[in-house]
């Protein structure tokens, strides 16, 4: 599970660089789309939370970075 929380890690940190300095481009996801980054951070997530508290990010966070992601994209 340590590869899983690295890359939930790293799908965060793409969601921020996408609403800053990557003006909002898709090819600086991981995914390659704002849809497919946020469902697999929502999988991610969901396979991680039962096996103990992810204290860095939560539900809501990764909804919000969905929302704002999908306002201009």
């Amino acid at each position: 599970m340590n590869f899983e929380y690295q890359l939930l890690a790293r799908l965060q940190q793409d969601c921020e660089y996408f609403l800053g300095f990557g003006d909002r481009k898709e090819k600086h996801l991981w995914a390659l789309s704002v849809v497919d980054q946020i469902a697999k951070m929502k999988e991610l997530y969901n396979l991680l939370i039962p096996l103990g508290e992810i204290e860095w990010i939560n539900l809501e966070e990764i909804l919000d970075f969905e929302k704002r992601m999908l306002d201009f994209s």
